[in-house]
């Protein structure tokens, strides 16, 4: 277990192993726990693993604060600072993903590649019906306690018989959540964009998408095209939790994306 310091923030961060750096992003409401089986996978194939509590999850201070993607952003660059660890692969889900979006376009020299996972460059609110969801999702967020709201959403996650544990196991880390910082967080997400700053992005991207993401394969497709280096693959049977409800896959795509650019 290991902390440093930014902008009077106290972080939480776990390193693993030897080898060029991997730097693992989680998505809202999570923590460094949701890649448990990517960091022994990805340190036994020789990498350096790094998961980071972003500001506001798990272990890491929960500052009484508005947040957004450049604040989070930041706390990456410092703690690839911290660690002298230059440019790193990066992998973010969701939210984690969209923070790596922000520091590939603000900081593309601290990147060697980046994988995004079930994504985008943008959350933007356009129609009334857009208006509609993210209303409801954030009203709901307010009402309900944690601990309901993981349940949920572990139904939602995985639904399949055989998934109890992984059903289990987000209700439980869900329950642990601040509220405030969880809406700070949410707040953060909506109306954000970098689609126009995507020329900006100079590594290489790979873009996972789940069969059954919440969003679309087709409109990965389209930002995929925006870019100068990026390609899309979609696994099957999958929601959008990808690496806990099809780590093999997963790792095996993620690992032969960044041993071919490794260097």
């Amino acid at each position: 277990m290991a902390f440093f310091e930014h902008d009077g923030c106290s972080l939480h961060y776990e390193d693993y192993g030897q080898g060029a750096p991997l730097l693992l992003l989680h998505g809202l409401g999570s923590s460094g726990l949701d890649w448990e089986y990517q960091v022994p996978a990805f340190r036994a194939a020789g990498y350096r693993v790094i998961t980071l509590d972003l500001r506001g999850h798990g272990r890491s201070d929960k500052p009484r604060e508005r947040y957004s993607m450049r604040m989070f952003s930041a706390d990456v660059e410092a703690l690839i600072d911290h660690l002298h660890l230059g440019p790193v692969h990066l992998v973010g889900l969701s939210m984690g993903a969209m923070v790596g979006f922000q520091l590939a376009v603000d900081q593309p020299h601290l990147l060697k590649s980046l994988c995004i996972v079930n994504s985008g460059p943008q959350v933007k609110v356009r129609g009334a019906n857009d208006v509609w969801q993210w209303f409801k999702r954030w009203s709901l967020a307010r009402v309900m306690s944690m601990q309901t709201l993981g349940q949920a959403l572990g139904k939602l996650l995985f639904p399949q018989p055989g998934q109890a544990d992984l059903r289990r196991k987000i209700a439980e880390r869900w329950a642990r959540n601040d509220k405030r910082a969880y809406l700070a967080s949410f707040d953060a997400i909506v109306g954000w964009s970098v689609q126009e700053r995507l020329s900006r992005i100079t590594c290489p991207v790979l873009v996972i998408s789940a069969d059954r993401d919440y969003t679309p394969v087709a409109v990965k497709q389209a930002y995929v095209k925006l870019m100068s280096d990026a390609r899309l693959v979609v696994i099957d049977h999958s929601r959008h939790a990808t690496p806990l409800d099809q780590p093999e896959a997963f790792n095996r795509t993620v690992l032969e994306f960044i041993a071919a650019h490794r260097v």
